[in-house]
């Protein structure tokens, strides 16, 4: 690892994401086809989850955007 200190990151099953983002599973999938949203992280065969902090700048991005609407 080159020195580099290791951080520790959460990550979010779906229900947690859906909770967070106000997003169904269906919309959260269709937004990753479209490059919208972050992708999921492999946890095992059938199991994947979302970094947090992808999802916390996604939530960040989301809010900018609508501010700068607001300021247009």
């Amino acid at each position: 690892m080159d020195g580099a200190r290791m951080v520790l990151q959460r990550i979010l099953r779906r229900s947690e994401v859906e909770r967070a983002t106000g997003l169904k599973r269906s919309a959260i999938y269709a937004n990753i086809a479209a490059g919208r949203f972050p992708k999921p992280v492999p946890l095992g065969e059938k199991a994947v989850g979302w970094l947090e902090s992808e999802i916390a700048a996604w939530q960040q991005d989301r809010v900018l955007q609508r501010d700068a609407k607001a300021g247009a």
